[in-house]
């Protein structure tokens, strides 16, 4: 039985050694002491002689080892609740127990108090949001389907998350609900002819604008509210397109008529101008006749300004007279003696001679 106590403290002292040769580089010097205790008059080994100065050391610094692991781990899980970064397209709201402290906007790197503050991140891109679409009344009580399209973005983390509980789908339905509104009531107020005019870039602006005024307290903004599609109803396309058809007619018979009138007033003007070019070309060409025949008569009267060349002249004349009367196969002439001519044929003067 003795026996086997000693070899029970042998192995205990055995792997004591061998731990503190591992822990402190094999030193000789306890690895003697721990010999020596062995090596008693009774060959036993009592704690006594094992618990020297070093052997309660090698215990002390055994203990500290897991206490620096739990210290660096809670310097750590410090940290991480310390420090948090913000990205370019986010930002990060600071909350202590519920309120909200700071609002940070700017991308970096900040430290908040751990454990107390905690950070909520809200993104600051764009957004697309596609509402279903709904039917709306024109001023002439005309029925039109409108289907929009939404651009939003948060330009205050505060008010949203203070409002929105910094919740995207609450957002979105909000957005909905203003544009909707927004949308029947501008297309409320304008007749069908109208919205179809302003479709477009000034539909869109006047929706927006609209959508806008009713989320000032919520941290959001629209950049776009549009129309991506404004359609007719089923049952009232073929009437509608029927009296655009007519109406187009209409315009088109109106445009006729007009060129044709206006295609009559060129003519009358046309033929107006015409005949005052002709009179006035018979005009000139009467007067311009009259000083021809003057300027003949003159000439005429200084040919034969002497009594000899003025008897030939009337004889020639004569001639001529008698010419122009013969006309056609029969060429006899029947002259009166006393006449003018006979006498002018037969060379006799008026007086008889």
């Amino acid at each position: 039985m003795k026996d086997n106590g000693n070899n029970h403290v042998n192995n205990d002292v055995n792997n004591s050694v061998n731990d503190n040769a591992n822990n402190y580089g094999n030193n000789d010097d306890m690895k003697n002491n721990i010999h020596a205790g062995k090596n008693t008059a009774d060959g036993s080994f009592t704690e006594k002689d094992a618990g020297t100065g070093k052997g309660k050391m090698s215990g002390r610094r055994r203990a500290s080892g897991p206490l620096m692991i739990v210290l660096v781990l809670a310097a750590l899980i410090v940290l991480y609740n310390t420090l948090y970064t913000v990205a370019e397209d986010e930002y990060a709201v600071v909350t202590r127990f519920g309120r909200i402290t700071t609002v940070k906007s700017e991308a970096g790197l900040y430290a908040r108090t751990p454990f107390v503050e905690s950070v909520r991140k809200v993104s600051k891109v764009t957004q697309l949001y596609d509402i279903s679409p709904s039917d709306v009344i024109t001023q002439d009580k005309k029925s039109m389907i409108a289907d929009d399209f939404i651009l939003w973005k948060v330009n205050d983390a505060g008010k949203f998350t203070r409002s929105l509980n910094a919740s995207v789908p609450a957002a979105e339905d909000l957005t909905s609900v203003a544009v909707y509104n927004a949308t029947k009531n501008i297309i409320s107020s304008m007749s069908q002819d109208d919205v179809i005019a302003a479709r477009g870039e000034k539909l869109t602006n006047m929706i927006t604008k609209e959508a806008n005024s009713d989320l000032g307290n919520y941290g959001i903004v629209i950049e776009k509210a549009a129309i991506k599609a404004l359609d007719l109803p089923d049952d009232n396309k073929d009437a509608v397109y029927e009296r655009m058809v007519s109406e187009r007619n209409n315009i088109a018979a109106s445009y006729t008529a007009k060129g044709k009138a206006d295609a009559q007033k060129i003519r009358n003007q046309t033929d107006r101008d015409v005949e005052v070019m002709k009179a006035d070309a018979g005009k000139q060409a009467d007067i311009t006749v009259a000083a021809g025949e003057a300027e003949y008569m003159k000439i005429l009267q200084g040919a034969y300004d002497t009594e000899d060349k003025k008897d030939f002249y009337v004889y020639m004349r004569g001639l001529d007279a008698l010419k122009e009367s013969m006309t056609g196969s029969n060429k006899t002439i029947i002259l009166d003696k006393d006449s003018e001519l006979a006498k002018l044929l037969s060379g006799k003067d008026a007086e008889g001679e």
